[in-house]
């Protein structure tokens, strides 16, 4: 029975990953679908039904709550759980360095600290005292981000590479998505602390990984089992090959082997997302912006029909001023000189 659970538990998991790298990087993609599943199972499911599970649906992705804060929490601390309670223990009887079995819990702490800056860190919230300093932060650019324009909502003037987020009903400076997961938008002020939660917890992924593989490669090599031989179903001595290596260890350390397979694939998706995320980082852009302007190429693709009084405009990112000074902006809030340029 709790190895079924401990599947099912790892199972939710390793979907709830996923979705928050669909929610990360662009939350209406995750509605569209599930709007797109309403519409389909309206003819089947009651009316009354569809009605609760858009009440539930509004409430965790369209409101702020501390729903998949607590989800993160309590998840992260199961896998820790089983890390300890399984592997750590056996490594320790094998003889694994302690330094190495540590590391997991290390960036655990590190991970959790800037979890909770990234949760708390005001993402850069535009307000009438500071409108008219974040206007004087970043040129417009006239196509994704034209001068003289207020905010529907906010009634404010809209700075540069500033949108308005509906889950948390502000204006943010250089916002980048609304992320469920910390409760919070990510912004100017919060990026830096975003991008090392999002490190710290896929090196944690993958140090688990590397640990639960190395003890199932050291238990293979200490106990010999590459030599042993067993009997097929014909009755007959077979030498131990890899398959069926991989079923006896499934068979002896079924909790382990779950956690190695989930670890390895929740760390090539964190690693895909922090990949994307670094890109944006050095590249000076946001999710929002490479989105609006991914669809911008789409719409001037010749493939893609439009109507012909619409204008061609073509999205240039104006804000790239180099590497290491993209990377200044992000972790010392240092503010873009378009002094040359004027110049």
């Amino acid at each position: 029975m709790d190895f079924l659970v401990l599947f099912l538990l790892y199972l939710a998991f390793g979907l709830i990953s996923v979705v928050m790298i669909c929610i990360c990087s662009k939350s209406h993609h995750l509605t569209r679908l599930v709007q797109g599943g309403t519409q389909l199972c309206s003819c089947i499911i009651p009316q009354c039904l569809q009605r609760a599970t858009q009440r539930w649906l509004h409430y965790f992705f369209h409101t702020r709550n501390h729903t998949f804060i607590v989800l993160h929490l309590v998840l992260q601390g199961l896998v820790y759980i089983e890390y300890t309670w399984e592997i750590f223990g056996y490594c320790r009887e094998l003889e694994f360095s302690m330094c190495y079995l540590l590391l997991p819990y290390l960036w655990l702490i590190v991970n959790l600290v800037f979890f909770t800056l990234t949760c708390l860190t005001n993402p850069g919230t535009v307000t009438k005292t500071n409108e008219l300093l974040f206007l004087q932060v970043y040129e417009f650019d006239d196509v994704m981000f034209p001068k003289n324009m207020r905010c529907s909502t906010c009634g404010l003037k809209k700075p540069a590479r500033s949108k308005h987020c509906s889950v948390c009903n502000r204006c943010v400076h250089r916002f980048d998505h609304h992320c469920v997961w910390v409760n919070n938008c990510i912004g100017a002020w919060n990026t830096r602390y975003f991008l090392i939660y999002l490190l710290t917890l896929t090196v944690s992924a993958a140090t688990m990984a590397i640990l639960s593989a190395a003890f199932l490669v050291r238990l293979v090599v200490v106990s010999d089992l590459y030599q042993e031989m067993y009997i097929d179903d014909f009755g007959r001595f077979q030498a131990m090959d890899t398959v069926f290596l991989i079923q006896y260890l499934f068979l002896t350390f079924p909790r382990i082997v779950f956690l190695l397979g989930f670890v390895v694939v929740l760390s090539f998706l964190l690693g895909g997302y922090l990949c994307f995320a670094v890109y944006l980082a050095a590249t000076n852009q946001t999710t929002n912006e490479w989105y609006k302007g991914d669809w911008a190429w789409c719409q001037h693709c010749p493939l893609v029909a439009r109507s012909s009084s619409a204008e061609y405009q073509v999205y240039q990112n104006i804000y790239s001023q180099g590497l290491w000074n993209n990377l200044q902006e992000i972790f010392l809030l240092a503010g873009p000189c378009y002094e040359r340029k004027k110049k």
